[in-house]
Formats: structure tokens, sequence, C-alpha cells
């Protein structure tokens, strides 16, 4: 059934529901395994990086790392294998970008992310992904 799941994060309280979503739909199926997304939209600035190279594989700041930390230990205490993918960008796009190019059976995502003001702009992240997603998409209230 869903044995490759991809679990689109922020740290929000919508995406930590979707992570117990996400580990009940993997203890369904033996084998099967997380790879958590989360998408980093606060792009550092340019005081930031001044007197620094900037490489095309920066290492991420601790802070953005702290976000999905909670979510990525319930992860491993419920035995499940976890891959974490952080990456810089705009979240709809970016997740819609892992959810086909990658072998995933379906994406969970919360129905609501951190920036309230981006959503009601620009439409909501995990509209734009059942929309565009080839997989199956479960949002997650």
């Amino acid at each position: 059934m869903f044995k490759n799941i991809l679990l689109a994060a922020d740290g929000s309280t919508h995406s930590k529901r979707a992570t117990e979503k996400a580990i009940f739909l993997a203890k369904q199926v033996e084998g099967a395994e997380i790879t958590l997304v989360h998408v980093v939209d606060d792009l550092p600035s340019t005081i930031d990086l001044l007197g620094e190279t900037v490489e095309e594989k920066q290492p991420m700041p601790v802070y953005v790392k702290e976000r999905t930390a909670e979510m990525e230990h319930a992860i491993l205490e419920a035995g499940i294998p976890l891959r974490v993918k952080r990456i810089f960008g705009e979240p709809g796009p970016a997740i819609v970008r892992e959810a086909n190019e990658g072998n995933y059976d379906i994406v969970v995502i919360g129905s609501r992310g951190l920036n309230p003001f981006q959503q009601f702009v620009l439409g909501s992240v995990s509209h734009k992904v059942a929309k565009r997603a080839k997989c199956p998409v479960l949002l997650v209230k």
C-alpha cells in the first residue's frame, strides 16, 4: 500500500498532526519508511551571508533543524526508518517537485503551515501540493 511516505513538515501544529498520520500509515505496512521534507522559505539575508562563501550545499542553521526535531524524534521513536531533506525555496513548488521526482506512494501534509500571510496572498501550500502531485495526497486538518 503506502510504503514510501513523503511527509511535508515545517514545525507547525498542523504538520505535527500530519506526522502522527504518517506514523500511523507507516505502521500499517512492513518495511515502510518516511521521508520528511522541510522547505525553508526564510532564505538567509545578504547580511547573514556577508563575508561567507556560499556553497551549493550550505549547512542549515541550527534553528532550522530545531523546527522539525520533535517530529523526527517521534518517527524514530516509533521505529520507522526516516530520511530528512531540507530545501531552501518556496514550499509549494519544492514539495511538488520532491513528490513527483521521488518514488513516493503518498504525500502527507498539514492543511495549514506557519505563514498565514503567504497562504492568504498565494494560496495554501497544501492546496498546491494536492493539485500538482502525481501521487495521492493526504491533507491532515
